[in-house]
């Protein structure tokens, strides 16, 4: 596989002499962070997490998204946390986008660089740390799971991108690819955070319109995207934010491949609200 690109902010603040005319928008159907608001005065700490902050860019909202988090951590050498979650129901995957981070989970230590991918199921006892001379940063998206009657929680695993092959969607001579890292036919899983990956020229050719709710961080290169009823032009280290329902599309503009990780959910009942 060639070498990929993660697009990570680094925080700062604009100088006096920049416009504040920006595309930053929020609207009933999707929301738009773009990268250059990933400023300093925006992050936040957490508790037990130690030379670490978090830039926030999904959380649940009532009417609008509300199924799952996320957050950048941007965690300093010497830093981390033995305590990470303050949720027992929550669940979480973990992108590595800058540095080295040591995931400890369920006892085992795992190196992870740009590109690594850990799952951690709901209740787990894990902890993370920068040991190295530079600052890490990665996503961190969570998700209250739902459990199933006659269904065991999923496993907790750690991978790389880059050990993974990207599936073609049908039709479209690979200029649309998915990077898949859980079975989609596991319903063990009521989450799916992926890469999708266009090609230059390459489309979504119809307004996808579907229950799951999105959160999709630009990686790499830039697209015009279709949100609800408006095109919105995006790039490395955006991020967009789709309520269900919200139509999408979107034309990759090149010159190299437009890259997303993309979160949804997945494999359960609607809830309804008794």
């Amino acid at each position: 596989m060639t070498d990929r690109q993660y697009y990570a902010p680094t925080g700062g603040l604009p100088p006096q002499t920049q416009l504040l005319t920006d595309r930053a928008m929020f609207t009933d159907a999707y929301a738009v962070i773009p990268k250059g608001t990933f400023s300093d005065i925006v992050t936040s700490f957490l508790p037990f997490w130690e030379k670490s902050r978090f830039w926030v860019i999904a959380r649940p909202l009532s009417g609008f998204a509300e199924t799952f988090s996320q957050y950048i951590a941007e965690v300093s050498p010497g830093g981390g946390s033995s305590r990470p979650e303050s949720d027992p129901a929550a669940e979480a995957v973990l992108f590595v986008v800058e540095g080295t981070v040591t995931l400890t989970l369920a006892g085992n230590e795992h190196e992870m660089g740009p590109g690594g991918y850990a799952y951690i199921p709901p209740g787990s006892d894990w902890a993370l740390m920068n040991d190295g001379g530079v600052p890490a940063r990665f996503h961190w998206v969570r998700k209250a799971y739902q459990p199933v009657e006659g269904l065991d929680a999923p496993d907790a695993f750690v991978t790389n991108e880059r050990d993974i092959a990207p599936t073609p969607m049908p039709d479209t001579n690979g200029a649309w690819a998915t990077t898949r890292f859980v079975d989609p036919n596991d319903l063990r899983h009521d989450m799916h955070v992926t890469i999708v990956t266009f090609q230059p020229g390459g489309v979504i050719p119809f307004a996808e319109t579907h229950v799951m709710e999105h959160g999709l961080y630009v990686l790499e290169g830039k697209a015009v995207y279709r949100l609800n009823q408006d095109w919105v032009e995006v790039e490395a280290g955006d991020f967009m934010w789709l309520r269900a329902f919200c139509p999408q599309a979107c034309y990759a503009g090149g010159p190299g491949p437009f890259r997303y990780l993309l979160y949804k959910d997945v494999n359960r009942h609607m809830t309804l609200g008794r």
